[in-house]
């Protein structure tokens, strides 16, 4: 009987060494968040931010992890110069005050294996709200290219901009707007 204790002891502990936290940092070149709002009704816009970075740290066999993540409000890409400094204003972004989005997870919740919800802070212009990332799709693999581990997946959350202090205009524009966030990062 002690030797069968001693073997599910030593099995517990050497389970245990495998759990290994990996940190990812962010590619810049292929996560661009994006963010979608009503336009009075008439469509959907879509913008993007076109500067971010940040790291990625999970532990898959202890299911927990951190997600640390500033996006460059002044990278704000629209489609047009005029409208990216229209929206850096004091209405919206506020850039020359608040010139970041920060995003700091504290949870990682999993569904079985599958990484499915990023619990975390979002703040926007001075403001910290909390905010759940839905995972819609996750890929760690080998970067075929960079040559070395990877990881990748997309997140949605829907926010109110109202919330953050940027209603200006709301509800004739749209006052919920879309965070999807398309993210790759290479093993540090």
């Amino acid at each position: 009987m002690n030797k069968i204790m001693t073997l599910i002891v030593a099995t517990a502990f050497s389970s245990a060494a495998f759990a290994v936290s990996e940190t990812y940092v962010i590619d810049t070149n292929h996560t661009k968040p994006r963010f979608e709002y009503s336009h009075f009704g008439y469509s959907t816009q879509l913008s993007r931010f076109d500067r971010v970075n940040g790291t990625i740290t999970i532990d898959r066999a202890a299911k927990t992890g951190v997600v640390d993540v500033v996006i460059d409000a002044k990278s704000v890409n629209t489609g047009s110069p005029l409208f990216n400094e229209h929206i850096q204003g004091e209405d919206f972004f506020s850039t020359a005050k608040y010139p970041n989005i920060v995003f700091k997870s504290t949870k990682m919740n999993f569904d079985g294996s599958k990484l499915a919800q990023v619990e975390g802070n979002l703040t926007i212009k001075g403001v910290t709200k909390p905010v759940v990332l839905v995972v819609t799709s996750m890929l760690c693999m080998p970067h075929p290219m960079m040559k070395k581990d990877a990881c990748g997946a997309n997140a949605i959350a829907v926010v109110k901009r109202s919330d953050f202090n940027m209603g200006k205009y709301a509800p004739y524009v749209g006052d919920e707007v879309t965070l999807t966030i398309p993210v790759e990062s290479l093993k540090q």
